[in-house]
């Protein structure tokens, strides 16, 4: 790594290059990693040490973490940013005011540092440029399986839909445009079959968020601050629905939220998890 790389462009401070990995927690590993199985993700090598299984599908890593996680129902607890230089991204955060997320690396293991995010979740730094990743050392391979399977229909990550309580759209949107560099689109520039919120694009251009607050007449509705779903990005978004339907995935189809060539919604399953496709180039 030379020193002209650990001086990021001046949009993109943390050197940000998409996202590395999506984490969930559950505590029905299995039953979970059967119904991702479904959605074209193979699982590919199991952590050294830890009740950790990593998923893969084309260009998405997926990890299904039960370590000591006490809820059934799969949620995501932690996004993975690629960076240009893991340490780099970490302090530069933590100097803009972000909370440390201390880790303990056992023998064997990779320290990846991070922050806390919304509610309960935590955003790592992962820099994968060097000889060795996070999957080589932290994981073992599973015997006699494709480590890097194709993705069904060119599916690949989109961006991350993140619940927020009422009014605090404004202080969301400051923490991702300080720490991660941001930016939001403009009103009215949506995508996929749920309008709703508000959408940040990523520094690298490679995915976004989107924050939405709880809607009007929703004050009897248990409404938490977090991560709450991934989008999946899809060249072809019926192409897409029809190979996931034949894999027995069902996909939402009444009212205003119905398949389309915008993107498509798939059922609850597990008791709350849902993943949502929205069309895309942006893995083209």
């Amino acid at each position: 790594m030379t020193i002209g790389e650990r001086n990021p462009e001046p949009h993109n401070p943390l050197g940000m290059d998409g996202i590395e990995f999506i984490e969930y927690a559950t505590s029905q590993p299995q039953a979970f990693g059967a119904l991702l199985q479904k959605m074209g993700f193979a699982a590919v090598a199991r952590h050294r040490s830890r009740e950790v299984m990593l998923y893969r599908q084309g260009t998405m890593n997926l990890i299904v973490n039960s370590h000591g996680t006490p809820d059934a129902t799969p949620a995501v607890s932690a996004l993975a940013l690629r960076v240009r230089d893991a340490a780099y991204a970490h302090k530069h955060a933590l100097e803009l005011g972000a909370w440390d997320m201390p880790t303990r690396a056992a023998a064997m293991e990779l320290n990846i540092p991070g922050i806390h995010g919304v509610g309960d979740s935590l955003i790592y730094f992962v820099d994968r440029y060097g000889d060795f990743s996070i999957y080589d050392v932290d994981f073992v391979p599973l015997a006699g399986l494709d480590a890097h399977p194709p993705a069904l229909a060119g599916l690949h990550y989109f961006g991350v839909v993140q619940s927020i309580m009422s009014e605090r759209t404004r202080d969301w949107v400051d923490f991702y445009r300080h720490l991660f560099d941001f930016s939001v689109l403009p009103r009215g520039q949506y995508f996929g079959v749920l309008p709703k919120g508000t959408l940040l694009e990523s520094a690298c251009h490679k995915f976004y968020l989107q924050l939405v607050e709880p809607p009007e007449g929703a004050e009897d509705v248990h409404w938490e601050e977090g991560l709450a779903r991934i989008g999946l990005g899809a060249p072809d978004v019926p192409a897409a629905v029809r190979a996931l339907k034949e894999r027995g995935i069902v996909f939402i189809d009444h009212g205003a939220v119905q398949p389309s060539d915008k993107g498509a919604l798939t059922q609850f399953y597990l008791g709350g998890v849902t993943f949502e496709l929205v069309v895309s180039h942006l893995n083209a």
